[in-house]
């Protein structure tokens, strides 16, 4: 990234350096033809984090970080900003309409997880080596040519697998979010009940031809037993809205150049 296309920033004559950014950029996302917009997402963050810290100091916080996990600790300007919005926001505590209204609008989408039955075949490969993943890939294919999407075929081609469950059909018994890679779950989350995978599908494992036998749909669990859990989201959402309107009135009455803190 060309740094010396982009601007300057400022936030009340305090310069961002240009490096600054462009490392904070690293954590931003953005299409491969459109560098800019991480650019100006982590120019936004840190103008924020500017306008935020100078206001800490100029209530003479002190800044007193804190353990956040088993050897990560707070940096002084994290403690600073954290004081300042324990300081500043005022929250009002969710109350218990708000939690049942926002239950009401759709119990349904309160389930415990689902459960799928799955079966697979593997044509193991390290996906970094291109020649093992290609030959892998080709042996793959091969296979599901032969299946033609006929499932009462699939045991007979799961002998061919790599995974030790083709000694029963290649059936991995039912699993639930988490139990498997986040991208053969992914796959099993796009199947109906009775498809298959039209295509090999790549993991760290090497690749799959995936079917998914049948699914069963959690069920709606409880009021009280979600509540707590939407009682957080509230409160989550609440602190969002006030962080968010305590920024935009301090940048009412900030000068800021080479930076928007509108949304992007």
């Amino acid at each position: 990234m060309n740094i010396a296309l982009f601007p300057d920033v400022t936030v009340n004559g305090e310069i961002i350096p240009q490096a600054v950014i462009a490392a904070e950029a690293q954590n931003h996302t953005a299409p491969k033809d459109k560098p800019g917009i991480a650019w100006r997402k982590a120019a936004q963050a840190l103008a924020i984090r500017a306008l935020l810290l100078q206001e800490a100091r100029a209530r003479g916080l002190v800044p007193d970080p804190e353990e956040l996990a088993p050897g990560r600790v707070e940096t002084e300007d994290e403690a600073l900003i954290r004081a300042l919005l324990d300081e500043a926001l005022t929250i009002a505590p969710v109350t218990e309409e708000a939690i049942r209204a926002k239950w009401a609008r759709d119990p349904g989408r309160y389930r415990s997880a689902p459960l799928w039955d799955v079966s697979h075949i593997l044509c193991a490969c390290d996906p970094r080596d291109e020649g093992e993943s290609s030959m892998a890939g080709t042996r793959a294919q091969a296979i599901l040519a032969r299946l033609k999407g006929d499932a009462k075929g699939f045991a007979t081609a799961a002998r061919e697998s790599d995974c030790g469950s083709k000694a029963a059909g290649g059936h991995l018994g039912q699993l639930g979010p988490g139990d498997t890679v986040p991208e053969f779950e992914a796959v099993l989350r796009g199947l109906s009940e009775g498809g298959m995978t039209p295509a090999p599908v790549m993991s760290r494992h090497g690749w799959h031809i995936i079917r998914l036998n049948a699914t069963a749909q959690g069920q709606v669990l409880p009021y009280d037993t979600v509540r707590p859990k939407i009682a957080q989201a509230l409160e989550k959402a609440g602190w969002a809205r006030a962080s968010r309107d305590f920024i935009e009135a301090l940048a009412k009455t900030a000068t800021i150049t080479g930076a928007s803190l509108a949304p992007i």
